[in-house]
């Protein structure tokens, strides 16, 4: 019993990360309807900023610098790229993002090498000991972040005017054009938001009980990409709640291996994409996505 608690508090602490980066994805498609591929490279420049400043400013200081530094590399790819594609096939815009992952990527892989960097986050490797169940505060931090994130992402999703905003140009963006709504500057304005919050992920996938940020980090996003598709990638709360699907799975997949050793090994890694193809084949535009009438 203890053991499962322990799994399943660290897959609701990774969840929640995942939750992060899921919201990113989300946020873009909202705002653009493109299926941004290039979600990994920002996440990696943000966790990159952060772990070569933390040294020179401090940890606090640098992981602003790099909040800054990613949502700045995703409202400038918006604006050299992406908006210079608008009007364009959606799926030849998702292919454009690939092309400026692999740039952004390689560059970034070129700067860190073989090297290990570490965050110098402020938790350590502290373990926090509950009776019989043990969770490195690292995890308790994530879950906290994360759910503090998620929730005034959605309170100024709802309430303000450029959440106002953004609903708009997700429900209609031609008439939310006319009505004095500037596409562009929600367009820059998700891109920005999705770079910040993937700086903040990468730093909760890289501190204890991880050695640090490397070159194979950018790799991790892909394991949000479920996330996204199963809660829906237009819907926020399905970013909730997919982030929180998929980090339990993989936690209780990767945790009780040994038992599950018929499936095959590594089934902790695949089982947050068997999840996501079980749900998709109930239900095509994930948990809380909209479906798609069509009048026959």
């Amino acid at each position: 019993m203890t053991t499962f608690v322990e799994l399943l508090l660290s897959g609701l602490s990774i969840g929640s990360v995942y939750a992060l980066i899921a919201l990113g994805f989300v946020i873009i498609f909202k705002a653009t309807e493109v299926v941004n591929f290039a979600h990994a490279s920002l996440l990696l420049a943000g966790g990159y900023l952060t772990a070569v400043l933390r040294d020179d400013i401090g940890f606090w200081a640098a992981l602003l610098v790099g909040v800054a530094g990613a949502a700045a590399v995703g409202a400038l790819v918006e604006f050299l790229v992406i908006r210079r594609y608008r009007g364009h096939d959606h799926s030849v815009l998702a292919i454009v993002t690939i092309g400026v992952d692999i740039v952004l990527v390689t560059e970034l892989t070129r700067q860190i090498g073989a090297r290990v960097l570490p965050m110098g986050d402020p938790w350590g490797d502290e373990v926090l000991t509950l009776g019989a169940v043990s969770i490195p505060q690292t995890r308790v931090a994530a879950f906290v972040t994360a759910t503090l994130i998620i929730g005034a992402f959605l309170l100024a999703f709802r309430f303000t005017s450029w959440g106002v905003a953004m609903r708009a140009v997700a429900e209609h963006p031609e008439t939310a054009a006319l009505m004095g709504i500037r596409l562009g500057r929600v367009s820059s304005s998700a891109w920005a938001v999705a770079g910040g919050l993937a700086t903040v992920a990468a730093l909760f996938l890289t501190v204890f009980p991880t050695p640090g940020l490397e070159r194979g980090t950018s790799l991790v996003a892909l394991k949000a990409f479920p996330a996204a598709i199963l809660g829906g990638l237009d819907s926020t709360t399905g970013a909730l709640a997919g982030g929180l699907i998929i980090g339990v799975t993989q936690s209780m997949a990767a945790g009780y291996q040994s038992d599950l050793t018929f499936l095959g090994r590594g089934i902790g890694d695949l089982a947050p994409y068997l999840v996501m193809l079980l749900v998709l084949l109930v239900r095509p535009a994930g948990l809380f996505g909209t479906r798609e009438l069509s009048r026959v």
